[in-house]
């Protein structure tokens, strides 16, 4: 992880960034390192910065990241109250400032949380993202005006570059879900097909009449048809659980 004194520049950011996406296991954790190094980056020798990163998807499914503890009770403060500059950032898809906490009448259960957490002045800044995913990174620095124009706009440049690699970052997540849903489902037919294939053996039914079969005790036992077919073929194989396997 780079720290403030590596000297890589926000300018220089975008090949970090995309490297970053490569090695992060999941979206989790690169929002994680996403959110330590923004700390590093807008953070300058005389005012330590911290962030937090708030992701929406599918409108209730909501993460969160951050460079250190108080970012992470901050954001998740502002989720359970439903508001405050970064929700309202992601909301309004426009960068939103707290110049001061002491003197801010917005979001007043978050502004009190905030001020008792020694934070002074908060920046919200959007992510631009593509479909339904919203994200927003948020600045809290324990000086008021601490974001100056050129600061905000050093934040918005930053986030515009972070952006790419963050929809990239949830690209490849869905991909991933993609696959292994198909996978799964690929996986549930082979178990479906085998157990009908056992019924027609044993009954000596057609393949509707043993499918028929398995949607009946699927619903008279409110289990799912795929468990009822494993428990089938598991106890033609004397118990011992089907396996299905397929190329990765």
């Amino acid at each position: 992880m780079a720290d403030a004194t590596d000297g890589v520049p926000v300018e220089g950011s975008a090949e970090y960034l995309q490297d970053l996406v490569l090695t992060s296991p999941d979206v989790e954790q690169f929002l994680h390192e996403l959110a330590v190094y923004s700390a590093d980056q807008l953070s300058d020798p005389k005012r330590r910065i911290y962030c937090g990163i708030t992701l929406v998807r599918r409108k209730k499914s909501v993460t969160i990241a951050s460079s250190d503890e108080n970012a992470r009770d901050l954001d998740e403060q502002q989720t359970r109250f439903g508001d405050g500059p970064c929700l309202t950032a992601i909301r309004t898809e426009q960068s939103t400032l707290v110049p001061e906490v002491d003197t801010e009448h917005r979001w007043p259960d978050y502004i009190e949380a905030a001020h008792e957490h020694g934070v002074r002045s908060i920046l919200g800044v959007p992510f631009a993202l593509d479909g339904e995913a919203g994200a927003g990174l948020n600045l809290y620095a324990g000086s008021a005006h601490a974001f100056s124009g050129e600061a905000i706009d050093r934040a918005e440049n930053y986030v515009a570059t972070a952006s790419k690699a963050l929809n990239l970052s949830l690209r490849m997540a869905h991909l991933t879900d993609a696959r292994d849903n198909l996978k799964a489902a690929m996986e549930s037919r082979t178990t479906i097909d085998m157990a009908v294939g056992v019924i027609m053996a044993q009954n000596g039914c057609s393949q509707d009449a043993a499918f028929e079969v398995l949607r009946n005790a699927s619903s008279a036992r409110n289990v799912k048809l795929r468990e009822v077919a494993a428990a089938v073929v598991a106890r033609l194989n004397e118990g011992r659980a089907i396996e299905t396997r397929f190329d990765e």
